[in-house]
């Protein structure tokens, strides 16, 4: 990677020279331009002030410094497999009187080591607290590290120092170690100005050993006389649990013709009453041992059908005495609304059978006298 800063100098017979960027290991072009030049030599000069190339004749022994072009309006000269040695201030000279001069900063980046990773416990236990660290060295300016876990970014702590012109970059990332760690990828990946293609990166697969937990899964939410049930004993551990153990009560399985065990499963080929107790499947490894239950109970196909028919009818009967509640209570309402407005018009009836508005004035008096005779009722 090579690229050019701001151009340098006064446009006339003055050297017009561009700041220069390349990765270490590439090739600097130097470039030194004149816009009007009066036949008067160009010279590029190193940072030690050694003449590189005065015209087109080269003046230092460096197999690594080739001739580009050369003009009397251009000077180019190129500098292959860079070095961080190489950087610094290069000096393009135009020979007038008095000598003129441009200066070209050439700014070397220094590539990153692919990173390692250490701190990792094969295999770390549930609960440890572990620490992992990456480091990569030999990057100018110093690279930026980033941590992974599958493909989600967590925060580490970064820590930068100088080595000469390098730097070198760790970053570590703590961990309390639980059984969803296990499997999972911690990436860590480097970033740098000079990886123009892709980053660095190294992956860790952290390997978690744990104690089983167990479940049971049954085949029948209602289990009845005469059917199949398996039982399925559901045991999550690394390493994987030893094989598990089925018991009836506390003790063994008291009918292994009808309870048959098949690696993780019991299995009943024909239920009946006495199979009514409670199961227990225990599994365990090196790190602990655990176990579940599942109490059995059988029905009666019978009287299970019964206790469905009873309750199809009772549920029946609160449904006819909800709606009849319902039906009372629209006809009562609508009852008391209809004669609660009877009573206002009949208030009025001398004014409404008046011909005229006088004649209901004197009937409306009449009534009000007549106010001690009335009797109201109110339902």
């Amino acid at each position: 990677m090579a690229s050019k800063g701001k151009v340098r100098g006064i446009s006339g017979q003055y050297p017009l020279v561009q700041n220069v960027t390349v990765t270490e290991g590439r090739t600097a072009n130097l470039t030194c331009r004149v816009e009007f030049n009066d036949n008067t030599s160009l010279q590029w000069s190193n940072p030690a002030q050694q003449t590189l190339f005065f015209g087109d004749k080269k003046a230092l022994r460096d197999n690594r410094i080739e001739l580009v072009r050369a003009s009397w309006s251009e000077l180019t000269i190129s500098i292959s497999d860079v070095t961080l040695s190489d950087e610094g201030m290069y000096t393009c000279s135009l020979f007038t009187m008095p000598v003129r001069t441009a200066k070209a900063y050439l700014t070397v980046l220094g590539v990153p080591e692919k990173p390692e990773i250490d701190g990792l416990t094969k295999p770390a236990l549930e609960g440890d607290h572990i620490t992992l660290t990456c480091i990569t060295q030999g990057s100018k300016p110093a690279a930026d590290l980033r941590w992974f876990r599958n493909e989600k970014e967590v925060k580490g702590a970064k820590e930068v120092n100088a080595s000469g012109k390098t730097f070198t970059v760790r970053s570590s990332l703590q961990l309390h170690v639980d059984r969803n760690d296990d499997g999972v990828a911690y990436t860590c990946r480097v970033d740098h100005v000079a990886l123009t293609q892709a980053p660095q990166q190294a992956t860790e697969v952290l390997e978690v050993h744990y104690a089983p937990r167990v479940e049971i899964i049954h085949s029948l939410a209602v289990p009845q006389e005469g059917q199949y049930l398996k039982l399925e004993c559901v045991s999550k551990g690394n390493p994987s649990p030893d094989p598990v153990m089925w018991t009836k009560d506390g003790g063994e399985l008291p009918d292994l013709d009808r309870m048959i065990v098949e690696g993780r499963e019991l299995t009943f080929t024909s239920l009946n009453k006495t199979d009514n107790g409670t199961y227990r499947c225990e599994a365990s490894n090196h790190l602990g041992t655990s176990s579940a239950e599942y109490v059995l109970y059988v029905y009666d196909p019978n009287a299970l059908g019964q206790r469905s028919t009873d309750h199809a009818l009772i549920g029946g009967v609160v449904a006819v005495v909800v709606f009849v509640t319902l039906c009372l209570i629209i006809v009562l309402g609508r009852y008391l609304a209809r004669h609660k407005g009877t009573y206002l018009t009949n208030e009025a009836k001398g004014a409404d059978d008046a011909p005229d508005a006088d004649t209901a004035i004197i009937n409306a008096e009449g009534n009000h006298a007549h106010a001690e005779e009335k009797k109201e009722y109110f339902i």
